[in-house]
């Protein structure tokens, strides 16, 4: 019995040893390395400094605000719909102001009515004219009460203005002529100035630009009016010549991340503005990822 079991344990362990063995060198196989999804594009200057780029509208993504919290009553605007500027964008709630403008006018109907009689009495009683049947005092009375029921009426006609005045800031128009890129807001909900999501976003699309982020430790090698071409994520076959704009000479912290995993976030970029206008092919949209190839 001794011996059975001895030999049973045995090859127990040695099964164990020879499974170990094959989960070991399971764990350290070498996984073949994949190739990319599409190939890198061919660098296009012979000399050339790359950088990450964002594409932006030529006259720079607009974020429309509020000028104070309120209530969304209607959106005039839907995406990628064109719009002129003084085109109107948003309608804010603006009940409170249309109650308060009928009080105005309700106020100015009752003043000009106090005008009125006061005009009628100081006009008969200069017809009548200072006499026996007159004293001075009576006809600068009626003077003084056409000269401040004329003030009022004046009064309540400026704070209709003003009550107008306000209830245009209710109405949320298109400062420059462009495309709605996005729409952030919808009937009924409650936005505030400074909010992390603009309500609306437009921007000029005739024209493109690419914002590239030259790392601050090549910055010194971009010189103005250098050649540069764009490449899209994912497609190196159709490059995007770009002109050159301007160096915005201010070295800011790395915003604009790719994704990838040897990427470096705790650098600062000096960026560097192209344009181009976009042609017949693949389709490029604001807030795409390029790669940007810079001659030197």
């Amino acid at each position: 019995m001794t011996t059975i079991f001895r030999r049973f344990t045995f090859w127990l362990a040695a099964a164990g040893l020879v499974s170990l063995t094959l989960f070991i060198r399971d764990t350290t196989a070498v996984t073949p390395i994949q190739p990319p999804p599409s190939p890198p594009p061919d660098k296009p200057f012979p000399q050339s400094l790359s950088a990450s780029g964002i594409v932006e509208s030529i006259s720079e993504n607009t974020s429309l605000g509020l000028p104070f919290p309120a209530l969304i009553r209607e959106v005039k605007v839907s995406v990628s719909q064109q719009v002129n500027q003084g085109d109107l964008i948003l309608v804010l709630d603006d009940r409170d102001l249309q109650s308060q403008l009928s009080t105005d006018l309700a106020e100015l109907a009752l003043r000009e009515a106090d005008l009125q009689r006061a005009r009628r009495k100081h006009d008969r009683l200069r017809q009548i004219g200072q006499g026996p049947a007159l004293a001075a005092a009576d006809l600068e009375s009626s003077e003084d009460d056409f000269l401040v029921a004329t003030a009022a009426v004046a009064k309540a006609r400026a704070t209709i203005a003003a009550t107008r005045q306000q209830l245009d800031r209710y109405l949320v128009r298109a400062p420059i002529s462009g495309t709605i890129l996005q729409v952030n807001v919808r009937p009924g909900e409650y936005s505030s100035p400074g909010t992390s999501s603009p309500p609306i976003i437009l921007g000029l699309t005739s024209s493109l630009q690419i914002r590239a982020d030259v790392d601050e430790q090549i910055a010194p090698r971009v010189t103005k009016g250098a050649k540069a071409v764009a490449f899209r994520k994912g497609d190196s076959t159709h490059p995007i010549p770009l002109s050159f704009v301007r160096i915005e000479p201010f070295i800011i912290p790395k915003k604009n991340l790719t994704g990838t995993g040897s990427e470096r976030v705790d650098t600062r970029v000096l960026p560097v503005i192209f344009s181009f206008t976009p042609a017949s092919g693949p389709a490029t949209y604001v807030g795409q990822q390029v790669d940007v190839f810079i001659e030197e």
